[in-house]
């Protein structure tokens, strides 16, 4: 009987720990679905290598002990191809995607992976979201298979408003942004939070150009430099920031710009030091992290010749290994349910996702073009400037409230 009862206990030890770690060593394939060509295609270069690039460091270190693999397709910044991409993805196998690059895509893949969902019980789709910034995807259209590792448009004009509001020299604004959800919404939170806590600002102009096709924007600037407008806020990304700065500093443009992506890919070189402390960036990191992502950063340049700065993958990577290995499971639907309300340290301190409506909480950071120096050494493309940051906002500060009704499985 004594033999016996300890066979049955040893049993039982070992049938706990097979369920424990059920998928230890399991290969979780990850989709990302983001464009390779075009003018947005050295963004999206960039930002697949920081995927394979953490997937490796994530595979070695990860609670869950599973192997992330990415699977890239190429989207052309297209939505229809986006929808491509995520039905040749599936059939491959991949019940993960990630995606950033546009607010227009993002809307698209959302609507397919919860029509997929509802229609294949068992077969699940999750889709992690690490730059597509629109308000809407955690409100009006707030979906419980999208999870949001970026700040979205509000949070980063709630934080960037607050600090413009002491700022006495700005008077005069103009909004140029892209002609898509996006830079709407960036247009839209930049005039009601000024009419909020600087009604005395001006927004001597506005305008919306197409996404991803403009390649001289002389004209914007002339029509800025004719406004009065001492600052510019804008939401533009890639090709469309990196012209627009060019076309300023060769124009003779001397006003600030708020922005929201300085430090992507052709920004700065195009920048030099003609923006030296008139350019800023909101973002929930920058160049300057301190820390382990200082390492990872200069272990990126050296290994691809390139700058780490969608610090955001390090959020996916973080939250999935802790999220499966909470569940015992790579299933996404029981990955979402572990994931609803996580806190967890990552880069940037401790962060949490918010469960009504899936939004990472975390702090920001507002940071300034400025020359490289010892305090902030990392200089991007090799241009001896640096994004330099000036004041932190806490999570609390730049959370904005949501409408989100989710609608859960079951």
């Amino acid at each position: 009987m004594k033999l016996a009862r300890n066979l049955i206990a040893t049993a039982v030890l070992v049938t706990a720990g097979v369920s424990a770690f059920a998928q230890a060593g399991e290969t979780v394939k990850i989709g990302w679905i983001d464009p390779l060509s075009g003018l947005m295609g050295p963004v999206g270069s960039n930002q697949i290598k920081s995927f394979q690039f953490f997937a490796e460091k994530f595979n070695a270190t990860n609670p869950a002990k599973v192997k992330f693999e990415m699977v890239p397709f190429d989207n052309k910044l297209s939505p229809a191809e986006s929808l491509n991409a995520l039905k040749a993805a599936m059939d491959q196998g991949v019940r993960y995607i990630v995606q950033g690059n546009g607010s227009s895509v993002a809307g698209a893949l959302i609507e397919a992976v919860n029509k997929h969902n509802e229609r294949n019980p068992g077969k699940e789709i999750l889709f992690l979201n690490y730059a597509a910034v629109d308000p809407d995807f955690t409100n009006s259209k707030c979906s419980y298979w999208h999870f949001r590792f970026d700040a979205d448009t509000s949070m980063k004009m709630e934080a960037l408003t607050t600090f413009m509001a002491d700022q006495k020299d700005v008077k005069k604004v103009y909004l140029l942004n892209q002609n898509y959800s996006h830079g709407h919404q960036v247009a839209k939170y930049a005039k009601e939070n000024l009419a909020r806590k600087r009604p005395d600002v001006q927004i001597v102009g506005e305008d919306l150009h197409p996404l991803a096709q403009v390649r001289d924007f002389a004209p914007y600037i002339a029509k800025i430099k004719a406004s009065g407008a001492d600052t510019v806020i804008t939401g533009n990304w890639g090709s469309d920031l990196a012209l627009l700065v060019k076309a300023a500093n060769e124009g003779g443009y001397t006003g600030k710009f708020y922005t929201y992506y300085t430090s992507v890919t052709g920004t700065p070189t195009a920048l030099g030091k003609g923006g030296e402390g008139r350019v800023f960036q909101i973002g929930y990191g920058h160049y300057n992290m301190g820390g382990q992502n200082d390492k990872w950063a200069a272990e990126f340049n050296t290994k691809f010749k390139d700058d780490f700065y969608t610090n955001a993958v390090v959020h996916v990577f973080n939250a999935l290994g802790q999220s499966m290995a909470k569940a015992k499971s790579t299933d996404p639907v029981k990955v979402a349910a572990a994931l609803e309300g996580m806190k967890f340290n990552s880069f940037n301190g401790e962060v949490e996702m918010r469960k009504t409506d899936h939004q990472l909480q975390q702090p920001l950071f507002l940071a300034v073009w400025q020359k490289a120096d010892k305090k902030y050494p990392y200089s991007p493309e090799n241009t001896g400037m640096t994004l330099a940051p000036v004041k932190t906002f806490e999570a609390y500060v730049a959370s904005t409230p949501t409408s989100c009704q989710m609608k859960r499985p079951g």
